[in-house]
């Protein structure tokens, strides 16, 4: 992973329009993007109630990401910590964090927390094993 970031630089995040990696953010000012983070394209983020994404997180391509849920109301902080990874085509709902050094397993579903070392997936997500099990 050292080389792959060897020049990574933080990209211009324009609200509502593509990043040059094509992911969009609405309410941009409400997003704190950690160093070093990999977001793959086609993925959306509503940070209307924040989200932060620290260091050395990927997030694979047509994920997303709401802080806030226009069906149901609900509304609160996403938190995706260090070196957590997010499978494609994940949607992570209002309030969940996914814990540091956690696998989530693409085409997943979070409503709810995901602690940290450990691998899930599902709809909706589920541990299924600690990680070095």
């Amino acid at each position: 992973m050292a080389d792959r970031f060897e020049k990574w630089e933080y990209p211009e995040i324009i609200d509502g329009k593509p990043t040059r990696y094509n992911w969009v953010v609405q309410a941009s000012d409400r997003l704190t993007l950690g160093f070093k983070t990999d977001i793959g394209a086609f993925t959306y983020i509503n940070a209307t109630h924040e989200v932060e994404i620290q260091e050395h997180v990927q997030v694979g391509s047509h994920c997303s990401i709401y802080s806030v849920s226009t069906i149901d109301g609900k509304a609160g902080k996403v938190t995706l910590m260090k070196n957590c990874a997010i499978g494609s085509h994940t949607t992570i709902m209002p309030g969940v964090t996914v814990g540091e050094n956690s696998i989530i397993g693409a085409h997943s579903f979070l409503n709810r927390d995901i602690p940290a070392n450990v691998i899930a997936f599902g709809v909706p997500a589920r541990v299924v094993r600690k990680i070095g099990e």
